[in-house]
């Protein structure tokens, strides 16, 4: 077991925030594990997208984990239930069908698990509480509440061994800051991947909430997203 607290554990999807939040993790100092979860999700494109995330931003190493949640259900993203389409980013204020049940409270336990056995004490989370969809598990308390959680339910932090952080720098900007704090972090945007629904040639659809507030930070952001020019 790795006794350094520059170890970090950052969880990885492949999109924007979490590729943002790696990169911010990794100008920190930190010694960047990226963990991605294969939850069952409709395509394969977050996974692959997060394989070339963390090759090319330099983490230690890349994990990804397979936790099968299309066994539950619950979700238009682990479900045939359609995906929201064309909807106004004004319009997306309630829970939407895409919310996965319990998702980051999954993906931060074993964040948790990997960085205890690690000897980790930061994880990193690309959660958003501006420009997102709602979700219930981005907000800035739950995962305060999960930072509690995460010392008093570990060996580590029960022995006084470990003070486990839980961070997320992304989590009061809009997604226009996110884009241009990429943009200083050099993040090549073309590696990343936000669509919830690809066209049967690969590309973003570019209409369902993720490609809309993915396409709405770039324009408030005056930067081009490359993946905008392949559909």
């Amino acid at each position: 077991m790795a006794s350094s607290s520059r170890l970090a554990v950052v969880l990885v999807s492949g999109g924007l925030d979490s590729t943002t939040t790696l990169a911010l993790a990794l100008a920190d100092g930190f010694e960047c594990y990226a963990l991605t979860i294969d939850y069952g999700q409709r395509h394969r494109r977050e996974i692959e997208a997060s394989a070339r995330v963390a090759t090319a931003l330099g983490a230690h190493r890349h994990l990804v984990v397979p936790v099968d949640l299309r066994r539950f259900g619950g979700s238009a993203l682990t479900a045939d239930i359609p995906i929201p389409a064309g909807r106004d980013p004004a319009e997306m204020t309630e829970i939407p069908v895409t919310y996965v049940p319990a998702r980051n409270t999954i993906f931060l336990s074993l964040a948790l698990g990997w960085a205890e056995a690690l000897g980790a004490e930061d994880i990193f989370i690309g959660v958003n509480a501006l420009d997102y969809s709602g979700y219930p598990d981005c907000r800035p308390e739950y995962i305060e509440a999960f930072e509690r959680l995460a010392n008093l339910a570990t060996k580590a932090g029960v022995e006084g061994r470990s003070r486990f952080r839980i961070h997320m720098p992304l989590v009061a900007l809009g997604k226009a800051d996110i884009v241009r704090r990429a943009v200083k972090l050099g993040v090549d945007f073309g590696l990343t991947w936000s669509c919830y629904d690809p066209r049967a040639d690969g590309r973003p659809c570019g209409v369902c909430d993720s490609c809309i507030l993915r396409s709405k930070g770039f324009v408030e952001a005056g930067v081009v997203d490359p993946l905008a020019t392949r559909r």
